[in-house]
């Protein structure tokens, strides 16, 4: 049954690529991801195995395969995506020796893949736990490591219909997972010895790039001597909160950053047309002499988000009214308050953040107005939500450590 659906799904995404330009990537990725084995891994040299469906997966592997990269060169690194969104962004990657789309999980394609490449061990980040491919892992005995993953209640393993798919998990040999929910509902399917809570490798990462983080000079002069908001990873909902906020703003010493999600010409139109009147500069365009004078920077380009959540003094994380918010770990670690949508309640780090009042709920314009007022206000109240930022990402990373020395042992 669990074939027949992949290859329903493999039908499914050949027609969808011929209208969609998403699926027609996917598509040719998948089909290119055997010649790309086949030329790219070399015979005699050793190869863990990295598995991550999209981008945000890989930033949580990502200070996993940089240690390993430090302290083992002699390992090659394999790299897999699922989804475009991960792979396009992050194809040539130097710190991986083979990047490619991971093939679908069929039979056929798991025997051809460990054909041309036979990893020492397999990290599965977070989520993702194809049948065949781990199948084959358990047959050839190569370990399996699915690292921040995450359970919940809601997850077809604990449903009364997921039970044929549960003995997909016999085959990781080791769980590190995010929290102690996660090892409790593991342990109702008879994982209790193999599954340790380390927490998520992300706050690693977040702590990485901070440390990492190259000054961006046009940033830097546009917030000279001004309070900066930082709007992250934005939608239109999360626009239509924090944009008439800061028209009222203006005449005030604050500047505003708008990082969107979509960065395409008709969004960037739309928001330029929200802030008619005022002095908006897109990032590609921005000079010396220009960005000092600018009211709003828009950046229109990607990977400097998590480097400029430190020129502000408050940020909104955009998503919170969608499908969920975005990475909030990347603006807290700077010791900024961090505002975001009610659509949070899957997002483990958001509700620790609430909980540590670092972080504050908005549902509407007023609400998220009355909120950011306070935080640039109240002195007090923003050096106590600053400080809970920084203590819950400091309190909380340590976890690419742990299972590093649990794999490769010294």
């Amino acid at each position: 049954m669990y074939s027949l659906a992949i290859y329903l799904y493999m039908c499914a995404v050949g027609i969808a690529a011929i209208f969609n330009k998403r699926a027609r990537m996917l598509a040719v990725g998948h089909r290119k991801a055997f010649f790309q084995l086949k030329r790219q891994v070399r015979k005699g040299e050793r190869y863990v195995w990295f598995h991550a469906a999209s981008l945000g997966e890989f930033e949580q592997g990502r200070p996993l395969m940089e240690r390993l990269r430090r302290e083992h060169p002699e390992l090659k690194i394999l790299l897999t995506f699922f989804s475009p969104s991960g792979y396009e962004v992050r194809k040539n990657w130097e710190g991986a020796d083979v990047i490619c789309y991971l093939p679908l999980d069929t039979p056929a394609h798991a025997r051809l893949f460990f054909h041309f490449v036979r990893p020492e061990c397999l990290f599965l980040i977070k989520y993702e736990f194809w049948q065949n491919y781990l199948k084959r892992c358990k047959k050839l005995g190569i370990p399996v490591y699915s690292v921040s993953s995450i359970f919940r209640p809601s997850q077809i393993f604990f449903r009364w219909y997921g039970r044929g798919y549960v003995k997909v998990l016999d085959n990781v040999t080791h769980f590190f997972v995010q929290n102690e929910t996660s090892r409790e509902l593991l342990a109702t399917l008879g994982h209790t010895e193999n599954v340790t809570v380390v927490g998520d490798t992300r706050f690693d990462r977040v702590l990485d790039i901070r440390d990492a983080a190259k000054p961006l000079p046009l940033v830097e002069r546009f917030a000279q001597d001004h309070t900066v908001f930082v709007a992250g990873s934005s939608w239109p909902p999360d626009e239509a909160l924090f944009i008439p906020w800061f028209r009222k703003s203006v005449p005030s010493a604050r500047r505003l950053i708008i990082a969107p999600h979509l960065i395409g010409e008709d969004h960037l139109r739309d928001i330029e047309r929200q802030l008619d009147g005022l002095r908006v500069l897109r990032y590609s365009r921005a000079t010396e002499e220009n960005v000092a004078s600018a009211d709003v920077l828009i950046i229109d380009g990607f990977g400097l988000l998590s480097s400029i959540y430190r020129y502000g003094q408050l940020a909104m994380v955009g998503g919170g009214f969608g499908a969920g918010i975005h990475n909030i770990p990347e603006a807290a670690v700077y010791g900024i308050p961090v505002l975001i949508g009610p659509n949070n309640q899957n997002f483990r780090e958001a509700r620790y953040l609430l909980d540590a009042g670092a972080c504050f709920e908005v549902h509407d314009a007023d609400d998220f107005a009355a909120q950011a007022d306070r935080l640039l206000t109240d002195g007090e109240a923003y050096r106590s939500a600053a400080e809970a930022a920084r203590r819950y990402i400091s309190d909380n990373a340590g976890a690419t450590d742990v299972i590093y020395r649990h794999v490769f042992r010294p």
